[in-house]
């Protein structure tokens, strides 16, 4: 029996994706594999047990990934989940900037039991009014499933798409419409488009990266709009100008006392990825993911050690070994198999860093004495059979 931990709700529906030789505790020492969504693990202590962390969700700061690696804890995330819900809170955010929908909304609010509002409407609408987005410049920075979803869409919705990605993957790259532009420089998006989103994740090298100086090149009739981290924009900048007058709106997913009741700021409280159909997809996919690597071997969208996938084992035996990316490790694993008597079927070895994983396909089951001394192998983190 497999144990798995929740150390938050997770949906029912993903959940149910388990076997029955899958069982839940709620003693996290006991567990063989955890899922998470915002919970911080960053000073938990991880059971000997643990092989891997499937955090329902994109962002991973939450999970210290290097401390995992480092003691051969697979982590994964799902990315593009959660991303047609984001995508849709983009998409309003871009409304309700345009067209002033929340200060309208407010403004009727006020006009409780006023006999005469339907007149008073017609007066004052004025100033709710706003803008369309059609025909309007819509600069997004990443594209990633949600940034290319944002594209797509808004494309759609006529708009001028630019797209600034120096890493866009091939498979972004041919789901993408043809009609967006793409962008080698991204200050070109800051210094002419009158939308600017950005779907990056939050890294040393894009923190702080719509800064100061981005934020000086945009049109005073500029909206930003931040549904993917707080740190990636110097929010502090944004509320100056702001004040100043050298931004039309900041629409932002992330309550902070930086921008909380800043002029011309909207913030909704992170409800970019929380749709029940998001929650559902999430839980799914992170269910999947654990499931291919408990039972296959198999790495699957791993923030933290290399991705791998030798489909389902058809060969006697298949073992598993996270190990340090150093040299001649290939060769140890065939001497131990071989003295063993051992013939290998199919192998693959990948790394990441200074971590690499192998899957090994025998023609004859695993013995334990085996699996003893690749373990007693200095660079040796983790050693499982899967079959």
């Amino acid at each position: 029996m497999i144990k798995y931990t929740c150390l938050n709700p997770i949906s029912r529906i993903g959940l149910d994706k388990f076997s029955a030789d899958y069982v839940i505790t709620d003693d996290f020492s006991q567990a063989d594999i955890a899922l998470v969504r915002s919970a911080k693990l960053h000073d938990v202590e991880f059971p000997e047990s643990l092989l891997a962390i499937g955090r329902a969700g994109a962002g991973v700061n939450n999970i210290p990934l290097e401390e995992c690696a480092a003691k051969g804890i697979v982590v994964f995330n799902t990315p593009g989940a959660n991303a047609n819900g984001v995508k849709e809170l983009v998409l309003a955010g871009m409304l309700m900037a345009a067209r002033d929908i929340v200060g309208g909304i407010e403004w009727a609010k006020e006009e409780k039991g006023n006999p005469d509002i339907a007149k008073q409407a017609e007066k004052e609408k004025k100033q709710f009014a706003g803008t369309e987005i059609s025909g309007k410049k819509l600069g997004i920075i990443g594209l990633g499933a949600i940034g290319q979803m944002v594209a797509n869409a808004a494309v759609h919705l006529g708009m001028d798409v630019y797209g600034y990605d120096p890493y866009i993957s091939v498979d972004a790259a041919w789901n993408l419409s043809r009609s967006v532009h793409h962008i080698q420089d991204v200050n070109d998006i800051y210094r002419t488009c009158d939308y600017i989103t950005i779907h990056v994740p939050a890294l040393d090298s894009t923190k702080g990266m719509i800064s100061r100086e981005a934020i000086a090149m945009m049109k005073p009739t500029t909206v930003i709009l931040n549904y993917a981290r707080d740190v990636l924009v110097d929010e502090q900048a944004v509320v100056e100008a702001l004040k100043e007058g050298r931004l039309r709106k900041y629409m932002t997913d992330f309550a902070n006392p930086t921008v909380s009741g800043a002029e011309n700021v909207v913030i909704t409280p992170h409800l970019g990825a929380s749709t029940e159909e998001a929650e559902d997809n999430c839980a799914v996919m992170a269910v999947k993911e654990l499931r291919d690597f408990v039972e296959n071997g198999n790495i699957r969208n791993s923030v933290n050690l290399p991705n791998c996938d030798m489909g389902v084992c058809d060969s006697a035996g298949r073992v598993a070994i996270i190990h340090k990316n150093e040299k001649n490790m290939i060769t140890q694993y065939a001497g131990i198999l071989g003295d063993a008597g051992l013939n290998i079927a199919h192998f693959t070895d990948v790394t990441r860093g200074e971590y690499a994983y192998s899957i090994i396909d025998v023609d004859s089951p695993v013995t334990e004495k085996i699996v003893e001394d690749l373990r007693a192998l200095p660079s040796v983190m983790k050693v499982r059979v899967i079959k």
